[in-house]
C-alpha cells in the first residue's frame, strides 16, 4: 500500500532544499505530524536574522485546509521558540506562497482556508520570502514614475532645455 503522505513529504524535502538553497539553516522536524505527541511546525528555517516554523500544505488545485488545531499549535510553538510563524502553500505547476496564520481565511467551524486564487494574488512567493525581492504594487510603480517624471522635468531645466515657468506648468 502506498504512503498516503508520500506528496505531502515530497513538497516538505522539496521546500527544505529550496530554503537552503536560498541561504538558511534549515530542516525538517522529524516528529511533526502524528509521529509525536507534540505538535511541531513541518518545517524549521533561519538565516540568523529570522527564523521561521512552517506548516507545510500542497494540494493538486482545490482549496487547502488546515485545522483550527494545526495552526494553534504553529502559533504555539513558534512563540515559544521565538520564530516566526508562516503556512507554506504549494499548489501543483505554481510556486510556493507563504502566509501568516493571520492572514488565512477561517471557516465558520474555526478551520482555516487557502484558495489558489487567493495564494496567487495575495501570498509572500519564495522570492520575497527568503529576502531575493519584494512585491510592489501598481500604486508603488504609478509614484515610482510621476516622480521620474518630475526629475526628468527638473533635468531639462537645470540644463537649460525648459524654462522655469514651463516647468511649474508641466508639474
Amino acid at each position: 500500500m502506498a504512503n498516503p503522505n508520500a506528496k505531502g513529504d515530497r513538497r516538505e524535502r522539496e521546500l527544505v532544499t529550496a530554503l537552503d538553497e536560498a541561504g538558511f539553516a534549515v530542516m525538517r522536524a522529524p516528529a511533526s505530524g502524528s509521529a509525536t505527541e507534540r505538535e511541531l511546525p513541518d518545517v524549521l528555517a533561519g538565516d540568523g536574522e529570522t527564523f521561521y516554523a512552517i506548516e507545510v500544505k500542497s494540494s493538486a488545485g482545490n482549496p487547502i485546509y488546515l485545522s483550527g488545531e494545526e495552526i494553534e499549535a504553529l502559533v504555539y510553538f513558534a512563540q515559544n521558540f521565538g520564530a516566526k510563524p508562516r503556512v507554506g502553500v504549494r499548489f501543483d505547476r505554481e510556486d510556493w506562497y507563504f502566509f501568516h496564520p493571520g492572514e488565512l481565511y477561517q471557516t465558520d467551524g474555526g478551520n482555516y482556508r487557502v484558495k489558489k486564487e487567493t495564494a496567487i494574488a495575495e501570498g509572500t512567493d519564495f522570492a520575497e520570502f527568503t529576502g531575493d525581492s519584494q512585491k510592489v504594487t501598481l500604486d508603488e510603480i504609478s509614484v515610482q514614475a510621476q516622480n521620474e517624471d518630475k526629475r526628468d522635468v527638473l533635468g531639462a531645466v537645470k540644463r537649460g532645455d525648459l524654462s522655469v515657468d514651463d516647468a511649474l506648468e508641466m508639474l
